[in-house]
């Protein structure tokens, strides 16, 4: 990553892109202010749709996933996938797991041979059983420490309401996890760094299998000790799963 300008850039401007997106350009506020001689940080947001891409450029807001909220006005929307990969030093993945090996694919020439990838994504590839990580390695054919995944219990309206909430950066190697958590670092959002890249994955796959079942417990009009219950044991079965 350059020490003058960092360029990041968003691909998939759904819910959780969206905000992530406008996480990095809240926390390049915050850090102008800290450290005003720091590398300025310039945020791109890539989305299929042109309609959304307008409405984040011209009205800083993405009203397919959050009417009214206002975003952050530094943040820029495109609709070409090479333009906004073009001199990224930061690559945040934030489509659906299972189109992730065709959209790397498409990308991988924009790439820059020394960015970071950074994966928002939970869940396994299916057939191949992959984990995110692992699919990002074997397309893009870079080494472990330059791929790292973002993982939390995270409501991305409540984010993008500027809720506080935390995070985990995990990265094999630790100088890049920090480097990503300052980058990340904004007044509501504290990431927390690790070298556990496979543990945080896992975890985050394993966590929405216990949330569907408790919604599932929900939506049968069960009561809160069911919950806690399926929480618990999930919880357990995810401690000797590692």
């Amino acid at each position: 990553m350059g020490s003058d300008e960092v360029r990041i850039a968003v691909l998939g401007a759904g819910s959780w892109g969206t905000v992530f997106a406008n996480v990095i350009a809240d926390a390049a506020d915050q850090a102008r202010v800290e450290d005003p001689g720091g590398p300025a940080v310039e945020v791109v947001l890539w989305g299929r749709r042109s309609s959304v891409v307008d409405a984040v450029n011209e009205t800083s807001q993405n009203p397919d996933y959050f009417p009214g909220i206002a975003l952050n006005p530094r943040l820029r929307a495109t609709a070409d996938a090479a333009e906004a990969l073009s001199r990224a030093d930061v690559v945040v993945l934030a489509v659906p797991s299972q189109s992730l090996r065709a959209n790397l694919v498409q990308w991988r020439a924009h790439l820059r041979d020394d960015a970071v990838i950074v994966s928002l994504m939970k869940g396994v590839e299916l057939g191949t059983l992959l984990r995110v990580s692992e699919i990002i390695a074997e397309v893009l054919k870079f080494p472990e420490e330059r791929i790292a995944v973002v993982s939390g219990p995270n409501l991305a309206r409540e984010i993008a309401e500027r809720q506080p909430a935390t995070a985990v950066v995990a990265c094999p190697r630790e100088e890049t996890a920090v480097r990503l958590q300052t980058l990340f670092r904004a007044p509501y959002f504290r990431p927390y760094t690790s070298t556990d890249l496979v543990g945080v994955e896992i975890g985050g796959a394993m966590k929405n299998v216990i949330g569907l079942a408790v919604g599932v417990a929900e939506g049968m009009g069960l009561g809160d000790n069911t919950k806690a219950s399926l929480i618990t044991r999930g919880l357990a079965e995810r401690r000797v799963s590692r």
